[in-house]
């Protein structure tokens, strides 16, 4: 047999290097920004609305930032969003009053959808079709590490030298997104522009893409309501458990698991990894409706992993496969648009459940989700079981 070309090369690590480091930013201010914003004199509404605006400001973006994707160099949106970052952040340790902190969040938000939309689809354009899908793996491993480690740095850090000088650790983490995407090789320059739609007017979504953003944002809700909610969720359950180390543990097998199962994410059929990642989320929420111990909160962190974990990536790959090759760009936006509504409706969902519902509903209306998204695939089964035959 042939050896296995490696899609290990230079150009592909310094992209994922330059994508942990544009993650870590951004999740490194999410754990501070309400408490920041109400220091400086906002109130719990406004402090809200600032926290929030990072996901409003994206899904308004997505759909121009992936036809920029299409037409423009990788390399110079990379550049301009992680530079976009550096402003933001850099304004947050600067800014006097809440009011100029919302400027500085928007400016942040718009250099965090640049750059999510354009390195996923650079990476994508930098190995081979029909390895996209371990591309794609690795690449949310490097996600899902940022978004776990980042979190946890900052809560301990600031409590220690006070949230302006954390936070220019953030913003250091930006410039570096700027700096390391120089010393990429392949610009990512596309060769052909992509097609306007009949009325020379550019294209809002990937229509591949779509089932896969619906999907991805419903399997996003229960995640995002988490982030936002559980150490609350905890609290109120009066719990003694570590539940500081429930997105670490995530982590930690969401690595194992993403390593062991690298290439499968390109032979195996959407329709397994959707059944298997039902399954897991189904676990994850019984276990943490009944969880009074570490270690069914260290079940429930495996199971996330093995659910959400794992769907993200396969969503993320089989938005591209799906796609043209000139709408790769589109399509990468089209899936983070559904991240966006998942990001948006979790914890507003996770809120209406805990002002209207009992304690103990909280994560089994969540549950609702599992027979939505099964709707979606039986709708759609055969063009998304096609994605992997199409390299």
């Amino acid at each position: 047999m042939a050896k296995r070309e490696s899609i290990y090369t230079k150009d592909v690590i310094l992209v994922m290097i330059a994508s942990f480091c544009f993650m870590f930013s951004n999740m490194y201010c999410n754990p501070l920004i309400n408490g920041y914003a109400q220091k400086l004199g906002a109130s719990s509404t406004f402090a809200g609305v600032i926290a929030g605006m990072m996901s409003l400001v994206a899904m308004f973006l997505r759909p121009i930032a992936g036809n920029m994707t299409d037409r423009f160099s990788k390399y110079r949106l990379a550049s301009i969003g992680g530079l976009l970052s550096f402003i933001g952040v850099s304004g947050y340790v600067l800014a006097p009053n809440s009011g100029l902190l919302m400027l500085f969040r928007l400016i942040n938000g718009t250099g965090y959808v640049l750059c999510t939309v354009c390195m996923t689809t650079w990476l994508a354009s930098l190995v081979p079709l029909s390895h996209v899908g371990e591309a794609m793996g690795l690449y949310g491993i490097m996600n899902a590490l940022a978004m776990a480690f980042a979190p946890a740095v900052s809560i301990n850090l600031y409590h220690v030298i006070g949230y302006r000088h954390a936070i220019i650790i953030s913003a250091a983490s930006a410039l570096l997104v700027a700096i390391i995407v120089q010393f990429v090789s392949d610009r990512s320059v596309p060769k052909n522009k992509p097609r306007s739609n009949r009325y020379g007017h550019i294209k809002i979504i990937q229509k591949n893409a779509l089932p896969v953003a619906a999907m991805t944002a419903l399997f996003a809700i229960p995640y995002f309501a988490t982030q936002a909610d559980i150490v609350t969720y905890v609290e109120q359950r009066h719990l003694t458990i570590a539940v500081g180390a429930y997105f670490m543990i995530y982590a930690a097998v969401l690595l194992v698991i993403r390593l062991c199962l690298r290439t499968k994410f390109d032979t195996v059929r959407f329709g397994k990894w959707l059944i298997a990642s039902l399954i897991a989320n189904i676990f994850y929420l019984i276990m943490l409706s009944i969880m009074q111990t570490n270690w069914e909160m260290a079940l429930a962190a495996a199971g996330m992993a093995m659910g959400y974990g794992i769907i993200y990536s396969v969503c993320q790959s089989t938005a591209l496969m799906l796609a043209p090759q000139g709408e790769q760009g589109l399509a990468s936006s089209t899936f983070f648009l559904g991240i966006d509504i998942g990001m948006t409706l979790g914890p507003i969902l996770g809120g209406l459940i805990d002002e209207y519902l009992p304690l103990k509903a909280f994560y089994p209306v969540m549950l609702i989700i599992v027979p939505v998204i099964f709707i979606i695939y039986l709708a759609d089964r055969k063009e998304l079981n096609s994605a992997v035959s199409r390299h």
